[in-house]
């Protein structure tokens, strides 16, 4: 999975050994969005040749070409790229080449350019389409429940959702004291996450989204569920400052599930959240760096300030996972303190897996899960298994 040589660390994840994950993503799955984008909106002729010119590059053997200097942001790219154009995408850094594939996509399709497709999200109808099933209102429906629960009961019920995203029922119920474990969850810091909450007065929680649509409700329940439980002063949600990695949320998708909410049985909760973007209590933020190509390691000072200050900030989903631990093969058992000491503040991962890289592991749990046959033994990148990991 790797040809990066290790700088201070474990190895960087590439895409360049066959049948692995991220071969697949770049070989596999970019060729398929890319048709699956153009069959969703009618792109005009010179929309569709971009595509077309998109797709070669991407094929197998291809090289990465620049981005168009006339592109904005082209000027960071440029630097973010240095040492990758011109190689084959298969051998640069996975986490660098899969944010560049987006960056070109949207370059394609005219989304920064003047004219009558700027700013518009290619992936908007997959997002739409999502967050109007049905089973939506069944999750929202299960919101009005939260209070039946006892505190801990609903703290935890809350945070399996968002951990889990549509695939948990916001009813989801744990016996508080009783240590009973979840199924397929790997690694459970849950207690340390409400110590640290639970340490002190309220402040910032930073709250690093990651999909919209049914999975980004949850998520702003449990910002409604910080705010109203006095876990937080404030929430600052992180948001992408333009569409990425098909359904990453940005301030659009975040809007678009408070109608959602007020449509349906998760109005007081959608109100609640109103009120709080209006009294600046829960604050919409999308820095440029979430749609960088780099770890948080690599961080500018402003964002390294904002989760110094922060009580907390709570990193949601296998992306941000992966940008947290630099994208590299750790030893599964490697420490989650270690490989993020870096980081300014206290960090909490909520992640689905959903890609190669893990840390933090027991070696009892990891030797489990790598002698499971068939389906089980993919348990990386099944999106079955999960992890709430702290570093206080």
């Amino acid at each position: 999975m790797t040809s990066v040589p290790p700088e201070g660390g474990a190895p960087v994840v590439t895409g360049e050994v066959a049948g692995s994950f991220a071969w697949g993503v770049l070989h596999e799955r970019h060729p398929a969005l890319v048709a699956r984008v153009r069959g969703a909106t009618p792109y005009p002729p010179p929309r569709q040749r971009a595509l077309d010119t998109l797709l070669a590059e991407i094929g197998e053997g291809g090289v990465v070409a620049p981005l168009d200097a006339a592109e904005p942001g082209a000027d960071n790219w440029a630097r973010w790229g240095e040492g990758y154009v011109g190689r084959r995408w298969a051998e640069v850094p996975f986490l660098w080449a899969e944010s560049f594939f987006y960056r070109k996509l949207l370059a394609a399709l005219g989304y920064f350019a003047p004219g009558a497709w700027q700013g518009v999200d290619p992936f908007a109808p997959f997002k739409r389409a999502e967050l109007a099933a049905g089973k939506v209102d069944e999750e929202l429906a299960a919101v009005g429940r939260l209070p039946q629960l006892d505190p801990a009961e609903r703290d935890m019920a809350v945070l399996l959702s968002s951990l889990w995203g549509n695939r948990a029922d916001l009813g989801f119920r744990m016996s508080a004291g009783e240590g009973e474990r979840v199924p397929g969850l790997v690694a459970d810091d849950s207690a340390a996450l409400w110590q640290i909450l639970d340490g002190g007065p309220p402040g910032t929680v930073c709250l690093v989204a990651d999909n919209a649509g049914p999975e980004l409700l949850p998520d702003l329940v449990l910002a409604d569920h910080l705010l109203c439980s006095g876990r937080a002063a404030d929430v600052v949600l992180h948001l992408k400052p333009y569409p990425y990695f098909v359904s990453d949320a940005t301030t659009r998708d975040v809007l678009d599930c408070l109608d959602r909410m007020d449509a349906g049985p998760g109005a007081e909760v959608g109100r609640r959240l109103r009120d709080a973007i209006g009294g600046g209590r829960l604050v919409l933020r999308a820095h440029p760096f979430s749609c960088a190509p780099l770890p948080y390691a690599d961080m500018p000072a402003d964002l390294r300030a904002d989760f110094a200050a922060a009580t907390l900030t709570v990193m949601k989903g296998d992306l941000n996972y992966r940008r947290l631990v630099q994208d590299r093969l750790w030893p599964a058992t490697t420490p989650f303190a270690e490989v993020t000491a870096y980081f300014p503040g206290p960090v909490a991962a909520l992640r689905t897996l959903k890609s190669d890289v893990v840390t933090g592991l027991d070696p009892r749990t990891v030797a489990g899960l790598d002698g499971a046959g068939g389906a089980a033994g993919r348990w990386r990148t099944s999106g079955t298994h999960a992890l709430i990991q702290v570093r206080a």
